[in-house]
């Protein structure tokens, strides 16, 4: 049996450490969309503002471990101090990142 949204959304914000809240929204095509944001760091949004920074992408892949490996590369980037169990697959998100862009030309 595959494990609820619920329950999914439980195991990401885990992974995803402290600084994080993790959301999973249902997308247009029934696939789950997740949405880390972090709790520390706001980026403008024109007209309206700051919102918190997050991995949610318009147009873009957002499922697991695309969100993931985006938190992970924020994490790195902006909080190299932070202590979360998804850094031990840093390694890994850098490797999909090289092959995204050996993809891309």
């Amino acid at each position: 049996m595959p494990a609820s949204r619920s329950a999914r959304q439980r195991k990401a914000g885990v992974e995803a450490g402290a600084l994080a809240v993790v959301r999973i929204d249902v997308g247009s095509d029934d696939s789950y969309v997740y949405k880390i944001s972090c709790t520390h760091c706001e980026v403008a949004r024109p007209g309206t503002g700051t919102r918190a920074w997050s991995t949610r992408r318009s147009g873009e892949d957002n499922g697991y471990m695309a969100a993931m490996d985006r938190w992970i590369f924020h994490l790195t980037s902006q909080h190299p101090d932070a202590d979360a169990p998804c850094l031990t697959y840093l390694s890994e998100a850098r490797a999909r990142l090289q092959e995204r862009r050996d993809v891309r030309g």
